[in-house]
């Protein structure tokens, strides 16, 4: 069996499972199971899918942009702390705890008091998305810094070498494939703590549609809205693989 059939046939097994969980979920609304109001049947959210599809692309162009720039700044500020943590000790040892404590506060309940201090418009929303995405970046990026091969660096270190030309040698080159790990989280956080963020108010987003269209019962289009995100967070992460072979091409020949 060649590798590429071999390929094809593990994306058969998800594929199929959905197709069968697609399929019940027909068949359950078909029999009446399940009231049409509490679980609108696939072809209804379908249907929803295509008929609001031009209002969920101006939703789908304000969530991107609120996660886009809110996953930017926090790429920019996981790589300054990242190396600053990295350099000097009392860094890491002061601030990874607090690090570790941000994520222990639920993001629903940051979200309200963040409306209160910064209003309704875009700033409470890439907050949001910052503090979620942050901490993923910074693990990740200590992470490869720790994983550095040992003999390289002293290697660096006896030829005189400072700290900037080893962290861009050494030290940035090992952390890239860390780095791309904590970033597949991170793209789909920003998509999530957006809508999240939408929830509590504004004038466009795929959070604030979904809140319209479930305070009027219209659950076939809330549906369609999850796909939405879902897909939106799919393409997202496939981009990361493909910056991930594009930064480190010899990965893919790893994978095989």
């Amino acid at each position: 069996m060649t590798k590429r059939l071999q390929s094809i046939i593990n994306k058969l097994y998800p594929l199929s499972l959905l197709a069968l969980i697609i399929a019940a979920w027909q068949a359950v609304c078909s029999a009446g199971i399940v009231k049409e109001f509490m679980l609108p049947s696939p072809m209804k959210v379908l249907t929803a899918l295509v008929s609001e599809a031009p209002a969920l692309l101006v939703h789908s162009r304000t969530t991107l942009a609120e996660a886009a720039i809110g996953l930017s700044l926090s790429i920019a500020a996981a790589l300054v702390f990242s190396v600053l943590m990295d350099r000097f000790v009392y860094l890491y040892l002061a601030g990874y705890p607090v690090a570790v404590v941000t994520q222990t506060v639920p993001t629903v309940a940051i979200a309200p008091l963040l409306v209160l201090w910064f209003g309704f418009g875009m700033v409470p929303k890439v907050v949001l998305i910052f503090v979620t995405c942050f901490f993923p970046l910074l693990i990740a990026l200590l992470s490869g810094f720790k994983a550095a091969d040992p003999g390289v660096l002293r290697l660096y270190r006896s030829m005189g070498a400072g700290y900037l030309r080893t962290l861009w040698d050494v030290k940035l080159p090992y952390a890239l494939d860390s780095f791309f790990s904590g970033l597949r989280i991170s793209v789909s956080y920003s998509v999530v703590g957006a809508v999240i963020s939408e929830w509590l108010g504004g004038n466009g987003g795929l959070g604030v549609y979904m809140t319209r269209v479930r305070k009027s019962f219209a659950f076939d289009k809330m549906f369609a809205v999850i796909i939405v995100i879902s897909v939106i967070s799919l393409v997202l992460i496939k981009l990361v693989d493909l910056l991930h072979h594009i930064a480190m091409p010899w990965k893919k020949y790893e994978k095989i």
